[in-house]
């Protein structure tokens, strides 16, 4: 019993995506290792960051966490399910579980169709529920949102860039997922912005004890929302553990350079007027 309460709701061992670029007699050389060797584990309820620069593997991470496209090689188990080898059907079951909101909230819902269309097609594509019990679904999580009955029958283009998000956070949730991948979610919205929605996702992982890979570059982010963090760099993670042993004991000296150029981190108190 207790090895099972342990257990992670996701694992990656030795992960590893790599590109073959096209190229004639020297094809067999241009290969982009944009994932290598990656391992980690993440528990249910629990928020797991991933952070690095441009280049550095995270959104190729979040492509095979998700299933929009499969490892060259390593495991990355579900519930202790490897993904990487389940047929289409087992991976067609397994999906619902796993939800992604992206950077760009306009841009990731169809302007065309009104919040509650938007809201109901996941349950309507899982053949979830009848149409009321369906609407009954979509008008109670645009409330656990913060957003109100009259906004489901509104257009995209008709909120705040804060309130897209808000909707697209919502649609993510319609079929109670394990795990929801957010790749950059805050990093297009104004700061004010920013700490609403984060606080509304701390609030939703408590209600529906949903795991986050949350990815992102802003380190100051990072440290308000994370409970652990990995460190990628030219497609390996170069170090993880702990959100502290992170940010007030970094070993490797990448994770240095990055805390380093954000000075706030760890300049904040030295600056402070006694």
């Amino acid at each position: 019993m207790n090895a099972l309460a342990s257990a992670p709701m996701l694992e990656a061992r030795a992960l590893t995506r790599h590109y073959r670029l096209p190229g004639g007699r020297f094809a067999k050389r241009n290969v982009v290792r944009a994932l290598d060797g990656v391992s980690f584990t993440l528990h249910a309820g629990r928020t797991l960051a991933v952070v690095g620069e441009s280049g550095s593997g995270k959104s190729t991470l979040a492509r095979q966490v998700t299933m929009i496209e499969m490892p060259t090689s390593g495991e990355l188990l579900l519930d202790g399910r490897d993904v990487a080898r389940a047929t289409p059907a087992e991976r067609r079951a397994l999906r619902p579980q796993v939800q992604m909101v992206f950077q760009n909230p306009y841009a990731s819902l169809n302007p065309r169709r009104t919040v509650g269309a938007l809201l109901e097609e996941p349950l309507a594509i899982q053949r979830r529920g009848s149409r009321t019990e369906r609407r009954d679904a979509a008008l109670a999580m645009l409330a656990k949102v913060g957003l109100r009955a009259e906004h489901y029958s509104r257009y995209p283009h008709m909120f705040s860039g804060g309130q897209r998000q808000r909707i697209a956070v919502a649609r993510a949730l319609m079929l109670n997922p394990r795990l929801v991948v957010a790749d950059e979610p805050i990093s297009a919205l104004d700061v004010s912005t920013q700490a609403q929605v984060l606080n509304l996702l701390a609030d939703l992982q408590q209600a529906f004890g949903v795991a986050y890979l949350f990815i992102a570059h802003n380190l100051q982010v990072v440290r308000l929302i994370a409970d652990d963090v990995i460190v990628m760099h030219h497609g390996e993670a170069v170090e993880q553990g702990p959100k502290d042993a992170i940010f007030d004991d970094p070993r490797h000296p990448y994770t240095k350079s990055l805390l380093a150029s954000t000075p706030s981190i760890h300049r904040r108190r030295r600056n402070t007027p006694s």
